[in-house]
């Protein structure tokens, strides 16, 4: 396995601990933003977040620059980011920072997308991520970044960019779904 997939899994080995983080009571104390509390436990879990993430761009750009490209990266990597990204939306909702109308959506849209790769991969084909997905995927991690933070630094200025950010997550997050079937729908038409 080569280092790029290497770093892909190393996203996904995050993840429990990330989960941990947000369940276990760590009474690490608290740091106070304004008018709300932010416990050093989602400070923590929102910097190993934001490192997690950042192995998405890390993989990408050495699996391109030393043409270490392959179909399983291209699996691994849209993957290794729907079960981080969906792992904290859900945590996001149990502590009951983000609505779980928004949160549904979004993971829909991801199974919607991975099936559609499924289908792809049963007939020999790989469906890599488009830009908009990617896009879509930033955005995402910026608004999970921003709640997890509870809304810091904007908190200060009673601007509520966490909120924005998980709307325009959202948004994103539907049109680029649409695009990608609307991009690869021949892969449904044409299955067997």
């Amino acid at each position: 396995m080569n280092i790029p997939n290497q770093i892909t899994i190393s996203r996904i080995l995050l993840i429990p601990f990330f989960i941990l983080l947000l369940t276990i009571p760590f009474d690490w104390g608290n740091i106070s933003i304004g008018e709300r509390i932010l416990p050093v436990s989602h400070l923590v879990a929102a910097l190993l977040f934001i490192i997690a993430s950042t192995t998405d761009w890390v993989d990408g750009y050495y699996a391109r620059k030393y043409n270490l490209v392959t179909n399983l990266g291209k699996f691994l990597d849209p993957l290794a980011d729907k079960l981080l990204v969906s792992a904290a939306l859900v945590m996001l909702v149990e502590l009951a920072l983000a609505p779980a109308w928004i949160v549904i959506v979004i993971i829909s849209r991801e199974f919607a997308v991975t099936g559609l790769r499924l289908v792809a991969a049963g007939e020999g084909t790989v469906l890599a991520a488009g830009q908009m997905g990617k896009l879509k995927t930033w955005i995402q991690i910026v608004a999970i970044s921003a709640l997890l933070l509870h809304n810091f630094p904007f908190s200060f200025i009673g601007f509520p960019f966490a909120t924005i950010a998980l709307y325009a997550a959202l948004i994103i997050t539907v049109v680029s779904g649409v695009d990608y079937f609307v991009k690869n729908w021949h892969v449904m038409r044409d299955s067997k």
